[in-house]
């Protein structure tokens, strides 16, 4: 086939077109630092703006040849003048790079932040490995150095087949039966923790299986970049109003609580018509004194406020009981609003969980105006948020807000980052389970803790950085000071959110 178009609606997704004759066919490649994957549609609808055009020097060239690297998550698509394109599937570090004829390192990459890629030498790719006993035995059956290709369901197999606990022969044994059903092209997508997963070892799980490694391509994209995307979306919603809910509902039992006992209670006044009634017993300048109370008909002890007179405390409990029916009635004001919200959430539960594609939940969304509501709710936070290549960064808006980020939203693992010796936001970039924080995110990160910072107008800056689970709150110290126990440094140029 020949290149006849290649170009990018977003920042994380490049889109090759080829044709031959009356046939054609795209390569979409999603480099999102969560999501890296690839699919082979046999149409795609360019949008007429938001896109770019990219990797000029391939258009109308001719392709030759496709050719997978040695264990190595990345393949080449050679040109027949010698040039190749190189979808190198790394993660959070996936790009895709173009090398001219017997070049050896990239003239041009998709993903420019990836700095390192720029010296990456295409005669370097390729990982070659022995996968022989001997070599089994001189790694003393450590899979992980055996086989470092190994990802996590494989891992979790050999596990599960109880491999931590078997000699080196019945290691060797399960190894070898792995590398059999690895090698075996059939390919299954199975569901795990509300994420889905390409495998090649058999199971009875599987939502998709197949012997086509380009349907198998397709189907995990559709999963991975259309479902899954839906789902999360879908999820973070149902979140919100479930979370909701419950405050609602505690909202409720408290509130309800405090009615029943201001409705039970004697009322303050009533203590009041006893003292008033009985003016004439209370000696003067007493703080307790016994008297007949005729709403009980029994005598029983009274404390009188020191420093007040019997008439004076009698005024300050009819005022205090005027204020209690204030407050009666406020709060069955705001049970009777509360309970209607709760009817409306458990409504709104109900159809989102009934909502099947993403275009019912834009309408959903947009009708029930959860994102207004979603955006008042984040103004109260204490923080900005920005997300960068799916990590979340937060930067605390005051120092106050700082102490309060760091106290109720740091997580051990997050990364916390600040400018160098001057005042500034605290920023934290939010740990994601699985994921290493790619040199890129923890850059942005830095150069947001600098513009937040008096470093704002500086060149260059210098910006700590280290886990928050080595930065303390000094009892005592002043809003948004910290001690950090380790750190590292690094220098960027300070840069806002739009820059």
């Amino acid at each position: 086939m020949e290149v006849v178009t290649c170009f990018s609606q977003n920042k994380d997704e490049l889109v090759i077109g080829c044709s031959h004759i009356d046939e054609q066919c795209y390569i979409r490649a999603n480099l999102l630092p969560v999501i890296s994957c690839i699919a082979f549609p046999t149409d795609f609808k360019r949008s007429k703006k938001n896109t770019v055009a990219l990797f000029p020097e391939i258009i109308g060239q001719k392709i030759f040849s496709i050719q997978t690297f040695l264990n190595e998550r990345a393949f080449r698509v050679n040109f027949s003048s010698g040039d190749c394109l190189v979808f190198k599937l790394h993660g959070t570090r996936s790009n895709v790079l173009f090398f001219p004829r017997d070049a050896v390192t990239p003239a041009i990459l998709f993903r420019n932040e990836l700095k390192d890629d720029r010296k990456l030498a295409i005669g370097e790719i390729d990982r070659a490995l022995s996968t022989d006993f001997e070599e089994f035995l001189r790694l003393e059956g450590n899979a992980s150095k055996f086989l470092p290709t190994l990802g996590k369901i494989p891992r979790e197999w050999l596990k599960d087949k109880g491999y931590l606990e078997a000699d080196l022969h019945q290691r060797w044994e399960l190894m070898k039966e792995l590398m059999d059903m690895l090698q075996s092209p059939h390919y299954y997508i199975i569901k795990s923790s509300h994420d889905y997963f390409l495998s090649l070892l058999p199971t009875q799980q599987a939502i998709f299986e197949s012997n086509d490694p380009i349907a198998a391509c397709n189907e995990i994209f559709r999963y991975k970049v259309v479902i899954q995307a839906f789902e999360k979306e879908k999820n973070f919603w149902i979140k919100n109003l479930e979370d909701q809910k419950k405050r609602t509902q505690g909202y409720l039992q408290k509130t309800k609580g405090r009615l029943l006992a201001l409705k039970t209670e004697s009322p303050p006044s009533q203590i009041a018509d006893v003292i008033m009634a009985n003016l004439h017993a209370i000696p003067a300048g007493t703080e307790q004194t016994v008297l007949f109370n005729f709403y009980t008909q029994k005598e029983e002890r009274f404390e009188i406020k020191r420093g007040l007179s019997p008439q004076k405390f009698a005024e300050n409990l009819y005022r205090k009981s005027k204020n209690r029916k204030r407050e009666i009635d406020q709060l069955e004001e705001n049970v009777e609003d509360k309970e209607k919200l709760l009817t409306e959430t458990e409504g709104l539960l109900i159809d989102l969980v009934n909502i099947q594609n993403f275009r019912q939940l834009k309408e959903f969304v947009k009708t029930s105006q959860l994102e207004h509501k979603q955006k008042e709710k984040e103004e109260q936070v204490p923080f900005k948020k920005f997300e960068v290549e799916g990590f979340d960064i937060l930067v605390g808006k005051s120092a106050k807000a700082n102490d309060e980020m760091l106290r109720r939203f740091a997580w051990k693992e997050d990364l916390w980052l600040h400018a160098k010796d001057v005042s500034g936001s605290h920023v934290l970039l939010k740990f994601r389970s699985g994921n290493n924080f790619p040199k890129t995110v923890i850059e942005r990160a830095a150069e947001l803790a600098a513009y937040y910072s008096k470093h704002k107008n500086e060149r260059l800056a210098p910006v700590i950085y280290t886990p928050s689970k080595f930065v303390r709150k000094i009892k005592g110290s002043a809003p948004g000071s910290v001690m950090v126990d380790k750190e590292s440094v690094i220098m960027v140029s300070p840069k806002g959110p739009d820059q």
